[in-house]
């Protein structure tokens, strides 16, 4: 049975002869605190852990006691030492009930943890302690007290409370909340059947922190807050540190609340996902956090305005360094923010296989990469908001799941598979069906799509901020990329506002910064070269596609945000390519972006003009052609002797290299002031 087996204090010894009366009557109206310590609590504490010998026992659940009640004033103090039971609990306005230092509370009523309540972010301690709200519970009432599990997280720490803990040994039962695991079966390296269920704040599900641990059809629904992400205080699972691998199968995870995410893996675990749907809902944010948000990750619980999105909950967080995860044939939807995030780490592997990723309330991502992370999808399912991937320095990769490349995977990321589970995914393409974009990049890095992906975007499909993004797009296994409003590509200046530092406030800063348009005209650069390639520029490579849409940069450099310039890169193998391809002038709508204007972020209408500082540099490579559909404006042209440049149907096109008409011609290259003009 689960017990603190603490030794009792002198002041415990002196009341334990009147634990039945204390537990029946109401507690008086006292100003001093008081311990109420129940010797016949260990009578009631469930086992967590079935019997070593036989693996197959249900966790037993707590022994129904006798009808007790127990009453806390206004102003009185509770201090428990051992976990207690009863069958009513009423806890007045200003009552407290706490336990001593070192140590953990948390109360179930008929199995579910309930009542517990954050602090305010304003506490000056980062609101992250919980307390039992008052009220009146009644039913079984368990009220857990358990070693306390401390996470470290910046300058805060955070007390975190979970049914199972698992460590390197197995399940620690000493700091895990027996009464909060309903039906299944525990044992030290595995759980099967289990269903955990919070309508309270900041409880977390099962915390992996060691060794090895499956967790079979877990059903885990939680409502109700949580409070930090970044370290997974709230989440429904924890899978971290060195060592640690945690499996997910046939896990059904709904949750509602801020940052009440679902999945986190930390700290160089291995975190696999099989089979398994995840789901997260918005919750409601607390009044004290600044209402334009915070990019201060110790406080941050809603996505930066700044990204063009809203929301306050993400449905998985990948952290630490060199930490994986992977989702393999299951669902992962966020209401918006996003579905599948890499944020605060380094060097992790994200990856999802035959899954479906998705925002169900219009706004959103699928995936955030950050920190030189490489992700991987293959075989999947993209219905999101805005954006496939919001880009932030990574390798993201788009194709099918096929048996060669499940199976490296497989190797490479050490998933476990078994020779039937290889044999039973089927060969699928990724299609991904994006509200808005399909990558934004505000960092350099690159994206290969390959197989038979299909990508469709309601606006641009590669929107890149002033940075050097890469795009591969292979379409031999018939690859496409389709746009809703006819833009392949746009570089461009970035619009995103700052944050403002702030004092006197426990975050450091508030996201209340302002994008304003830049008025006038470029000046051009003496120190950049818009005619050669950069190891700056943007680059886009395309095979054996055939592309409709228009390719625009409209950086400005001349020293804006400190840019001299910057080129985009286009080559085209066996490729056609019926659109414009031009340096533009891009304008947003409005002049200024504040929060209230969020949505206008990327939001820019092209007019083709003279390159300044924003070469293009177009290659035609073999077999390619260019049907130029618009006036068009480059600073270098390379044709391949198969390559051709053309017009629609009944109209010519004519080049001018620095304003001198000069005739196309297969095998040749130009540099200068290029403008291609249809008639």
């Amino acid at each position: 049975m689960l017990s603190t087996n603490r030794p009792a204090n002198k002041a415990d010894n002196e009341q334990t002869s009147s634990v039945s009366d204390l537990l029946d009557r109401p507690v008086a109206n006292r100003a001093r605190p008081r311990a109420l310590i129940v010797a016949v609590a260990a009578a009631f504490a469930p086992t967590l852990l079935a019997p070593a010998t036989a693996q197959a026992a249900s966790a037993k659940k707590p022994k129904k006691a006798k009808a007790t009640t127990i009453t806390v004033g206004s102003d009185e103090t509770l201090t428990l030492t051992e976990t207690t039971t009863a069958t009513e609990l009423a806890i007045e306005e200003g009552g407290v009930i706490t336990v001593d230092d070192g140590y953990s509370l948390t109360l179930t009523v008929n199995g579910v943890e309930t009542g517990s309540e954050l602090a305010a972010l304003t506490d000056g301690y980062g609101g992250v302690a919980t307390a039992i709200a008052a009220g009146t519970y009644t039913g079984t009432i368990v009220l857990n007290v358990a070693e306390a599990t401390d996470v470290a997280y910046s300058t805060l720490t955070f007390p975190f409370r979970q049914a199972i803990y698992v460590d390197a040994d197995g399940v620690d039962e000493d700091k895990s909340v027996p009464s909060g695991v309903l039906d299944g079966t525990v044992t030290d390296s595995e759980a099967s059947d289990i269903t955990l269920l919070s309508n309270g704040e900041a409880f977390n599900g099962v915390y992996v922190a060691g060794g090895s641990y499956t967790l079979t059809d877990p059903t885990i629904a939680f409502d109700g807050n949580g409070r930090c992400d970044f370290v997974g205080y709230g989440a429904a699972v924890v899978g971290t540190g060195s060592g640690t691998t945690l499996v997910l199968d046939g896990a059904n995870i709904s949750n509602v609340g801020v940052v009440r995410t679902a999945v986190i893996a930390d700290a160089t675990a291995n975190v696999i996902v099989k089979n398994s749907t995840i789901t997260c809902a918005d919750g409601v944010v607390p009044a004290e956090y600044p209402a334009a948000g915070t990019g201060d990750t110790k406080y941050m619980i809603t996505v930066p305005w700044m990204l063009g999105i809203s929301g306050n909950v993400r449905a998985t967080n990948l952290l630490g360094a060199s930490t994986k995860a992977t989702y393999i044939n299951s669902s992962v939807s966020s209401e918006k923010w996003g579905a599948l995030s890499v944020d605060g780490g380094s060097y992790c592997t994200l990856t999802a296989i035959n899954s479906t990723i998705a925002n169900t309330g219009g706004q959103g991502y699928g995936s955030y990469a950050i920190g030189n992370v490489t992700e991987h999808f293959l075989g999947c399912t993209f219905d999101v908001g805005d954006y496939a991937l919001i880009h932030w320095g990574a390798s993201a990769h788009y194709g099918d799941s096929t048996k060669d490349a499940v199976s490296d995977l497989n190797d490479s990321l050490s998933l476990g598979l078994t020779s039937a589970e290889l044999d039973d995914l089927p060969v699928q393409s990724t299609t991904i069906d994006a509200g808005r974009f399909m990558v934004m990049w505000y960092a350099a890095g690159s994206v290969a799509i390959d197989g038979g992906t299909q990508v469709s975007t309601g606006e641009t499909a590669f929107m890149c901020k002033a940075v050097a993004g890469t795009v591969t797009v292979d379409g031999s296994d018939g690859a496409t990329i389709t746009t809703g409003n006819g833009v392949l590509f746009q570089l461009m200046d970035t619009d995103r506002p700052s944050s403002v530092t702030v004092s006197g406030k426990p975050w450091s800063s508030e996201t209340t910064g302002t994008y304003t348009e830049p008025t006038g005209s470029p000046t051009k650069s003496s120190s950049w070269s818009p005619t050669t390639s950069q190891s700056t520029d943007a680059k886009g490579t395309f095979t054996d596609i055939a592309l409709t849409g228009d390719f625009y940069n409209s950086v400005w450099g001349g020293g804006n945000a400190s840019l001299q310039g910057q080129n985009l890169t286009l080559s085209f193998t066996r490729t056609t390519v019926e659109g414009v391809i031009s340096a533009s002038t891009a304008k947003h709508s409005v002049s200024t972006i504040t929060k209230t204007e969020y949505r206008e972020i990327s939001e820019v209408t092209n007019t083709p003009s003279a390159v300044v500082n924003n070469g293009v540099l177009v290659t035609l490579g073999e077999s390619s052609t260019w049907t130029v559909t618009g006036t068009s404006y480059l600073s270098a042209l390379t044709l391949a002797s198969t390559a051709s440049i053309t017009a629609p149907s009944d109209r010519t096109v004519t080049l001018t290299v620095d304003g001198t008409e000069t005739t196309i011609t297969p095998g040749q290259s130009y540099t200068g002031a290029l403008t291609l003009t249809v008639s």
